[in-house]
């Protein structure tokens, strides 16, 4: 039996026009809901800090914003490029309810305190 793991999901990708930041979500998902407990952290780099901007209306297919919300709900942790977010001029837009700016000594805690590092 497999003990608990920590997994890190590294996202780039913007939300849509790419399906990179939908499949690393819909693997958390997943991962989550297999009888192995597991701890979940998102950090959200480069275009995909806009993954985590609320009110997203996606015409059709998969909703990122959702995703992230249903993962946020199963207490996975989920932060945003301080960095990046300062690039595209999203820093002072609101996040979805559970989301925070982090920095790259968070994610380098992450990282080192993770079983397994998984880049998307």
């Amino acid at each position: 039996m497999i003990n608990e793991q920590t997994l890190l999901f590294i996202l780039n990708d913007a939300p849509y026009g790419s399906e990179r930041s939908f499949n690393g979500l819909r693997l958390a998902i997943n991962l989550n809901e297999q009888e192995v407990k597991t701890k979940i952290y998102v950090f959200l780099m480069s275009d995909s800090v806009s993954c985590a901007l609320p009110k997203q209306t996606p015409g059709e297919g998969y909703h990122v914003q959702q995703m992230l919300e249903i993962l946020l709900a199963q207490g996975a942790k989920v932060k945003l490029c301080k960095t990046c977010c300062n690039a595209r001029g999203i820093s002072e837009l609101p996040l979805i309810e559970g989301a925070e700016i982090g920095t790259l000594d968070d994610l380098s805690m992450w990282t080192l305190q993770a079983d397994k590092v998984i880049c998307f």
